[in-house]
């Protein structure tokens, strides 16, 4: 028997995921991968529960990933603690690439009913964002003109990603 289960890993030591417990797997797995260009990268089921991978497949080498787990009753490791939401502020963020996009996704948040915050300029650097909620209540910032991109760029340069 092997020591490990898999050949490849990364050259140096990388931030690969967050991870949030969930109460209904299919409902945030459609939720996520109809509201954000998140993909489901693996989905897996044992005798404590499901858990799902979700990620963008354009960069294999620089994965973040978002891991969804649902506990079945009597499983969960982290019981009795309650499940803890990102809200208010604590937040994942997507960096939108135009105003309208972040008008957009606001207008269809608020006709499905997720909405948490209607589209609102801030001050720099937050730029313009709206806030959704998932099935969990964890709050989804959708922003434009943030920077986060722009400065990574800026800071680090292009390593081989394509513009």
């Amino acid at each position: 028997m092997s020591e490990h289960s898999y050949d490849r890993y990364p050259p140096k030591p990388r931030w690969t995921h967050i991870a949030l417990r969930v109460k209904d797997i299919d409902a945030t797995i459609d939720w996520y991968t109809s509201y954000t260009p998140l993909e489901l990268l693996d989905r897996r089921q044992d005798d404590d529960g499901f858990g799902a991978w979700l990620g963008m497949s354009d960069a294999p080498d620089q994965p973040f990933i978002l891991v969804v787990a649902q506990f079945l009753e009597g499983h969960d490791p982290f019981s009795p603690t309650p499940n803890a939401v990102l809200a208010p502020f604590a937040h994942l963020g997507m960096e939108m690439t135009s105003k309208e996009e972040v008008d957009a996704m606001a207008a269809r948040a608020e006709k499905d009913g997720c909405l948490a915050m209607p589209a609102t300029q801030m001050p720099a650097p937050i730029g313009y964002i709206c806030m959704l909620r998932d099935p969990d209540g964890n709050t989804v910032e959708f922003s434009w003109d943030q920077g986060v991109y722009a400065t990574a760029h800026e800071k680090w340069g292009n390593h081989g990603s394509e513009d």
